[in-house]
C-alpha cells in the first residue's frame, strides 16, 4: 500500500496545541497519504482558541465543541479519545495524527499502535517523554522553529535549529540509539547501510532527526562526528562507529 491509498485521521487538542503551524502538520501528513477526517476539539465558546478558530474553514477542519463541565477536568480529552476509538473501530483508518503537548494522550497512542496503526504525534517541546515515545513518530512544533517557504511563497516546513556537535555528544540517549542501531544493522564486513539503521531506529523509538535540526538521518550521523560515512556506487551510504575503527 503507498502512500496516496493510506487514509489519515487528524485529531487536534486545541487546548494544548499551538495553532500556527497547522500548515506544518497537514504538509507531514500528506507523505502519509489523505487526511480524510480533520477534528480539532476545545471550547468554542471562549477567545482562547481564536487563533485555531480562524483556520477551520481555510484547512477544512471540523470544530468539536466541548464546555468546561467541570473545573480541572478535561472533556477535549474524553471526546477526543472516544472519537478516535471509534474511527478504529468503524472507519478505514491506517494513520492517527494527534496534536497536542499533552501526556494525557499516551494510553490512546499505545493502543492504536497496538492494533498495528501508525501513530504520528505532533506538540512542543515540553511535550512529556512518555507521548512522544507511545508514537511511531513524534514532530516538535518549537517555538524556535520557524516556518519556511516553499516556491509557490507559503509556509509548509519547520526549521528547527541545528544542534551542534558538543549538543549531539552529550545527549546520551542521542547516542546510546545511534550506536545501538548501527551496531544492531552491521554486517560481516563491519559497516552498516543506512537504510537497514533507519529501519531500525524506527521500529525502536519514536525518532525524527528533524527535531534536532538535520533534515535527513544521514546529516544527523555525519554532524555527530562520532561515525564514519562510506558512500557505495548504486548501495548508498554505510555507517561505522569510530570506536570500533580505532579498535576500542
Amino acid at each position: 500500500m503507498n502512500g496516496t491509498d493510506r487514509f489519515v485521521a487528524l485529531f487536534i487538542d486545541a487546548d494544548n496545541a499551538p495553532a500556527s503551524h497547522v500548515d506544518v502538520i497537514l504538509n507531514e501528513l500528506a507523505s502519509f497519504g489523505t487526511v480524510s477526517i480533520r477534528r480539532a476539539y476545545g471550547n468554542w465558546k471562549g477567545d482562547r482558541l481564536s487563533s485555531w478558530e480562524k483556520l477551520l474553514h481555510e484547512y477544512a477542519i471540523q470544530p468539536i465543541q466541548q464546555f468546561d463541565l467541570t473545573k480541572g477536568k478535561n472533556a477535549t480529552d474524553i471526546a477526543l479519545v472516544i472519537d478516535a476509538m471509534d474511527a478504529l473501530y468503524s472507519r478505514r483508518v491506517d494513520v492517527f495524527a494527534l496534536v497536542s503537548s499533552d501526556s494525557d494522550f499516551t494510553p490512546l497512542a499505545t493502543r492504536l499502535q497496538a492494533d498495528g496503526k501508525t501513530v504520528v504525534g505532533f506538540g512542543e517541546r515540553k511535550t512529556p517523554t512518555p507521548f512522544v515515545n507511545a508514537c511511531s513518530k513524534f514532530l516538535y512544533l518549537d517555538m524556535e522553529a520557524a516556518p519556511q517557504e516553499n516556491s509557490s511563497g507559503s509556509a509548509n516546513t519547520v526549521s528547527v535549529r541545528k544542534w551542534g556537535v558538543k549538543e549531539l555528544k552529550s545527549d546520551t540517549k542521542l547516542v546510546t540509539l545511534l550506536r545501538n542501531a548501527v551496531q544492531a544493522a552491521e554486517a560481516d564486513d563491519g559497516w552498516s547501510p543506512l537504510g537497514r539503521v533507519g529501519s531500525h531506529i524506527a521500529n525502536q523509538a519514536s525518532f525524527d532527526s528533524r527535531n534536532y535540526g538535520y533534515k535527513k538521518l544521514v546529516d544527523l550521523f555525519r554532524a555527530s562526528e562520532l561515525f564514519d560515512l562510506e558512500t557505495r556506487e548504486d548501495k548508498g551510504v554505510f555507517l561505522r562507529d569510530k570506536r570500533k575503527a580505532k579498535g576500542t
